[in-house]
């Protein structure tokens, strides 16, 4: 069974991410049935430090304990879904860190997101779709964009548009479709970076 990690990518106080990534996974649970299985990994319950490995995770894996504990959570996931919000632009520092700490484990894996905020979160969601290329990620291309003004009421209380559910639906479907896809090279053996 394919396994997708929803990521929660804001830490913040206050954050819409882990409403949002239920929502995003109830609705992806139900259509796909039995082709996937949708977990929430929620960047809060790694606490991870600002990058603090001497060498860069292409050039080796990290040593420190958090750092194992993280490639342990994403190294056997098969996809991802990045729910964002967007903070002056960029996507969340957090959620930039908790990329950078790994390579090999994004390698070979399909990424769509969910991207939240007055606009939708699009330019975060382009800062991350250009993070993605280099890390060896299938981006594709559906992308489900909440704005806070249209899909929270008083930019809190999270209620969805209808036609978001058609979004989530073609983002899974396109997402399983890559998985599928790239399972031979993420069954491969890597050469060393």
């Amino acid at each position: 069974m394919t396994r997708i990690g929803i990521i929660i990518g804001s830490t913040r106080p206050g954050r819409h991410g882990d409403r949002v990534a239920s929502w995003v996974r109830d609705l992806a649970a139900e259509h796909a049935g039995d082709a996937a299985e949708f977990e929430l990994v929620d960047l809060k319950d790694y606490a991870l430090p600002l990058l603090d490995e001497p060498v860069p995770a292409a050039m080796a894996p990290g040593r420190q304990p958090h750092t194992r504990r993280w490639a342990e959570r994403i190294g056997p996931l098969d996809a991802f879904i990045v729910v964002t919000p967007e903070y002056n632009t960029a996507p969340p520092a957090a959620l930039t860190n908790a990329i950078d700490y790994l390579y090999e484990e994004w390698g070979g894996k399909p990424v769509g997101y969910v991207g939240c905020g007055i606009f939708g979160a699009v330019m975060a969601v382009q800062k991350l779709r250009a993070q993605a290329g280099p890390l060896r990620m299938a981006d594709i291309g559906p992308q489900v964009a909440l704005s806070l003004r249209e899909d929270f009421v008083a930019f809190t209380d999270f209620r969805p548009q209808d036609l978001h559910v058609a979004q989530v639906q073609e983002l899974v479907d396109e997402l399983l479709a890559w998985a599928r896809a790239l399972g031979p090279l993420r069954a491969a053996p890597r050469a060393a970076a």
